[in-house]
């Protein structure tokens, strides 16, 4: 069962890698109808929204997110200085991010609250659970389990924060009149990589059911 379960898991995941990669690579070669790169439609995003102190800069590849700590936004050189569909789509999905955070977002600010704990709870869940197994020390299963649960529960808020920053980035783009053609380029990128959290997220469900049913039986 446990070999079922690592294959599952395994298929999810690249599975859904395969896919965001597809869908990224196709729209990278697309431009966008406005020849405006990644940052300049952040930029743009965050003026129309009013969305201010928020600093849009480079990262290195494949670094594309929002920082709340530093209200930031960094994207990936080809992101930042392409003028693409996928530019676009990744732009407005951080901004989506960054307007989430100035309205005091509530699943994001429940997220954030998490990282803390999620941050040992991860970290540590699986060498507490294999001393309790090896040691058969009382409790330390139980234990692991718990704190595997709140690293489960992480992945399941991050999903309404993820969908609701693509939501935004798409409303603005039809708000701006983007051509329909590109806010559906847009979409796919955006479901894409929405389909990853998801993906990630029953396979971690997936693994914790099977601790609870183990740990029933022993």
């Amino acid at each position: 069962m446990y070999l079922l379960l690592i294959i599952v898991t395994i298929a999810l995941g690249l599975g859904a890698q395969a896919y965001v990669n597809h869908q990224l690579k196709k729209y990278a070669q697309v431009p966008n109808s406005t020849y405006m790169t990644g940052a300049q439609v952040a930029t743009g995003m965050l003026a129309y929204y009013g969305v201010q102190g928020v600093q849009v800069q480079m990262g290195g590849p494949g670094q594309n997110f929002f920082d709340p700590r530093s209200n930031s936004i960094t994207l990936d050189p080809e992101t930042f200085n392409t003028a693409s569909i996928t530019s676009t789509a990744t732009a407005c999905h951080e901004v989506g991010h960054a307007c989430q955070y100035a309205e005091n977002y509530m699943p994001m600010k429940v997220r954030s609250a998490m990282v803390p704990v999620v941050n040992i709870a991860s970290n540590a869940w699986i060498f507490i659970l294999l001393i309790g197994i090896f040691l058969n020390l009382a409790g330390f299963v139980e234990l692991a389990i718990i704190l595997y649960a709140c690293a489960v529960l992480f992945e399941v808020v991050t999903l309404p924060v993820e969908f609701n920053a693509s939501k935004r980035a798409l409303q603005y783009m039809q708000t701006t009149g983007l051509p329909t053609g590109e806010v559906a380029g847009s979409a796919s990128v955006l479901r894409a990589c929405a389909f990853t959290y998801v993906a990630a997220a029953l396979a971690s469900f997936l693994q914790l059911v099977y601790l609870l049913l183990a740990s029933r039986q022993e």
